[in-house]
């Protein structure tokens, strides 16, 4: 998956290299030394933005994160209700989060960087996602495709339920096994949020 470039505003130029450096060489031994390199910018810009690299990879990973997750999310087409769109949509996102090359390095070589925002704490990026599914679900709330409820209460639900999904799918997976595969578990997330989301 080609990584998202953005117009090369200093701030994109400097996460694009933040992020060609985590690619590189994972979290921890990225410095902003490192980045300023690879960005062209002294340090002394990056510090007046970013006191360090944690809060460098913290603006990083909510650009790529909803860059993401608004990209999974289909066209509207004539005839397609919201409960549909919001499903293709959060399977789309799953799949595609545990594709992007940045996910897999932090996940793979920097962890601990995920747990504050899955036992302590909600990110910018999830504030992100979860008001672009509460407009969603009001869509759908309109159109009657999604069953009536609390929006906001509902996309926290569904950020769960998909969180867990991108997290911690390879853990029950048996990926030589076509009935517990990734597919076969993206189905089995599909399902779960149709009936949850019916009326």
């Amino acid at each position: 998956m080609t990584p998202i470039r953005h117009n090369q505003s200093d701030g994109d130029a400097v996460l694009d290299a933040v992020r060609d450096c985590v690619l590189a060489i994972g979290v921890r031994r990225t410095t902003l030394t490192d980045v300023a390199r690879r960005a062209g910018v002294s340090r002394m810009t990056l510090y007046r933005r970013w006191p360090d690299v944690r809060s460098l990879v913290g603006d990083l990973m909510t650009r790529e994160w909803v860059g993401v997750a608004t990209g999974a999310m289909p066209e509207r087409r004539a005839g397609t209700d919201a409960r549909t769109l919001l499903v293709d949509g959060l399977v789309a996102g799953v799949a595609a989060f545990r594709d992007h090359p940045l996910f897999r390095k932090i996940v793979d070589v920097d962890p601990e960087l995920l747990l504050p925002y899955v036992l302590d704490r909600r990110g910018a990026s999830q504030e992100a996602l979860l008001k672009l599914l509460a407009d969603g679900l009001r869509e759908g709330h309109a159109d009657g495709s999604v069953r009536p409820g609390h929006p906001e209460r509902q996309a926290r639900s569904l950020l769960l339920v998909v969180q867990s999904f991108t997290l911690s799918l390879r853990t029950m997976t048996e990926e030589d096994e076509p009935d517990l595969d990734s597919a076969a578990f993206l189905g089995e997330l599909r399902t779960l949020l149709e009936r949850t989301l019916t009326p």
